[in-house]
C-alpha cells in the first residue's frame, strides 16, 4: 500500500471552483485551484526557501536595473519541449507576447510590459514602461508558464500540453472533464519529482470529493464548504490543515453611479457596509470558521491594518442615517447577479434580510456560471456581485486585481487619492510604498470601495500516505509542497 501511493499522488478537485476564484472566460483566464504540472514556470515557489519566496526553474537567474524598467533573466541551457523543440530567449518572447494579447484576467499582469528583448538564446531582457513590483511574483505564476510556441497557432494546446514541466498528460488514461493522469516527463532536466505519477479528478461537488478522501479513492484536496469540512472532521486517517485564503463579500463595481446611480455617494456604500451582520454571517453560514474583516487586503500584506477588520461594526441605525444623509432615505433597489455555486440560497437570504432592514432591495438574477461570468465581466450588467476573491500576498497585485481599472474594477473608479498612491507604491522605495499601501486600504475602507464579510477558513486534507502544506497567496499547495509521508 505504501509503495503505491509514493507513485501515486490522487488529487480530488470541485468542478464549481472556477467561479470561486474570481477566473472569467478568454484565453489566459485562470483557475488556481490546480498546480501546474504541466509547462513549467520561469520561477516557482519554493516550500523549503527563506521566506518561501520562489526559486529558479527555467529562468536561473534575475536582475533588475537601478530604474527597475529592465530586468534581466538568465534562462537555464538545455532545456527542452515536451515535443522536443528547445526552450529558449525566443520562446520567452513569443509566450509572453502571447501572453499580453490573450485577452483574459491574468493579461494586464504583464501590463507593464513593453518588449522582450532577446539578447542570445540564453538571455533575455524584459523591457517595462514603468517599474512593477508585482513582476517577479507574477513570473512564478500565470505569467511565467512557457508552452512549445509551434503549438500556438493550432488548438492542439488545448488537448495536448506541451510544455518544459515535470510531468506530462497520459491522454489514454484521461477521461477529459473528470479524471487526468500525468506521468513524469521521460527526460525531463529537472529533479525527479516523488511521485512518478499525478492523478486529478474532477468531481460534481464537495460531497462527492469528501466520499473519496474517505474512501481513499483520492489522497488530497481542499474543501471550502464548512459543511464538508464538519463531515470530515471525524475521520482519523485524514490530517486536517486550516488557512485562510479568500474573502468574500460584494464587490461595488459602480461607485460613480452609471447602472445604480444611489452607489455613486459614498454614504449610500458605507450604510452597505454598517447594515451587513458579518457576525452573524460568519456563525450561521459558515460555522464561524474564518475571519470577519471590512478590508481587501490580507495579513500577509504590507498594506493590511489589523484595525480596519472591524472597522464597519453592524450599525442599521447608522446606516440609516448615512443613506437619508445621501438622499435616500426611500431606500432603492439593487440588482445582483447570483450563480448558486458562489451563492447559496442562505446567503443570499441574508443579504438581502440585512439590506431591506434598511429600504435596500435587492433582486437576485439567478443564473448559470457561464452566463454570470459573461454578464458580470463582459457585458457589465450589473452594479456589484458576491465574489471569493483571493488574499494576494504581493501588495502590487492584489491592487492591480482589485483597484487599478480592470476586471474587477469594471468601471474604471478612481480618484485623485487612489491615483497618488498607486504612484507611490509602484515607484517608491519598499519604505515608501509600504507606507503608500497602507494609506490606500485605509482610503478605500473609508470610502467604501468594497464591502468584504470575511475570510474563509479552508481545510487542506490529506491521507496518510502524502504530506503538503499550504502557502501563502495559493488556493492549493503548490506541485512542490506535496512529499510521500513515507520516503
Amino acid at each position: 500500500m505504501r509503495g503505491r501511493q509514493r507513485r501515486e499522488r490522487r488529487i480530488g478537485h470541485a468542478r464549481h471552483r472556477l467561479a470561486h476564484h474570481g477566473a472569467e472566460p478568454g484565453p489566459q483566464g485562470r483557475d488556481r485551484q490546480r498546480p501546474a504540472v504541466l509547462p513549467g514556470r520561469l520561477r516557482h515557489p519554493d516550500p523549503e526557501g527563506p521566506g518561501r519566496q520562489p526559486q529558479a526553474d527555467v529562468a536561473t537567474k534575475w536582475e533588475y536595473d537601478k530604474t527597475r524598467t529592465r530586468l534581466a533573466l538568465t534562462l537555464r541551457d538545455g532545456v527542452k519541449f515536451s515535443g522536443g523543440a528547445p526552450f529558449d530567449g525566443a520562446a520567452v518572447m513569443a509566450n509572453m507576447k502571447r501572453f499580453r494579447k490573450g485577452g483574459g484576467g491574468s493579461a494586464k499582469t504583464l501590463a507593464a510590459l513593453r518588449r522582450v528583448t532577446v539578447e542570445d538564446p540564453t538571455h533575455v531582457t524584459l523591457i517595462l514602461s514603468a517599474p512593477d513590483p508585482a513582476l517577479l511574483f507574477q513570473l512564478s505564476d500565470a505569467a511565467g508558464l512557457m508552452a512549445d510556441p509551434a503549438e500556438f497557432a493550432g488548438s492542439s494546446l488545448t488537448t495536448t500540453p506541451a510544455g518544459t514541466g515535470p510531468y506530462e498528460l497520459d491522454k489514454t488514461r484521461t477521461a477529459v472533464g473528470n479524471k487526468y493522469v500525468y506521468p513524469r516527463k521521460t527526460g525531463y532536466w529537472g529533479a525527479k519529482l516523488p511521485f512518478e505519477t499525478l492523478a486529478i479528478s474532477a468531481f460534481d461537488n464537495e460531497t462527492a470529493v469528501v466520499n473519496g478522501l474517505k474512501t481513499g479513492q483520492i489522497d488530497t484536496a481542499v474543501l471550502q464548504d464548512t459543511n464538508q469540512q464538519a463531515a470530515i472532521a471525524s475521520g482519523i486517517r485524514l490530517k486536517k490543515t486550516d488557512y485562510t485564503f479568500d474573502f468574500q463579500g460584494l464587490l461595488l463595481f459602480d461607485r460613480a453611479g452609471a447602472l445604480t446611480p444611489a452607489l455613486a455617494k459614498p454614504q449610500v456604500r458605507q450604510a452597505i457596509n454598517y447594515d451587513l451582520d458579518r457576525e452573524t454571517m460568519l456563525d450561521k453560514l459558515r460555522r464561524g470558521r474564518g475571519e470577519l474583516t471590512s478590508q481587501i487586503y490580507g495579513p500577509g500584506t504590507k498594506a493590511y491594518d489589523k484595525a480596519l477588520d472591524t472597522y464597519y461594526d453592524h450599525d442599521p441605525a447608522k446606516a440609516r442615517k448615512l443613506l437619508a444623509e445621501a438622499g435616500y432615505a426611500k431606500g432603492f433597489t439593487l440588482r445582483l447577479p447570483r450563480a448558486a455555486a458562489l451563492v447559496s440560497d442562505a446567503l443570499a437570504s441574508s443579504i438581502a434580510t440585512d439590506l431591506k432592514a434598511v429600504g435596500i432591495t435587492v433582486r437576485w438574477d439567478l443564473l448559470d456560471g457561464n452566463s454570470a461570468l459573461r454578464k458580470i465581466y463582459r457585458e457589465r450588467a450589473y452594479s456589484a456581485t458576491v465574489m471569493n476573491n483571493g488574499q494576494n500576498p504581493v501588495d502590487w497585485t492584489a491592487t492591480q486585481d482589485l483597484v487599478a481599472p480592470g476586471v474587477f474594477n469594471l468601471f474604471g473608479s478612481t480618484d485623485a487619492t487612489v491615483r497618488k498612491l498607486l504612484q507611490r507604491i509602484q515607484t517608491g522605495t519598499a519604505t515608501q510604498a509600504a507606507r503608500a499601501a497602507r494609506a490606500l486600504n485605509r482610503h478605500l475602507v473609508e470610502q467604501a470601495w468594497f464591502a468584504p464579510f470575511y475570510r474563509m477558513r479552508y481545510e487542506l486534507v490529506t491521507g496518510p500516505d502524502v504530506k503538503a502544506r499550504t502557502q501563502s497567496g495559493m488556493a492549493v499547495p503548490s506541485l512542490y509542497d506535496y512529499t510521500p509521508t513515507h520516503a
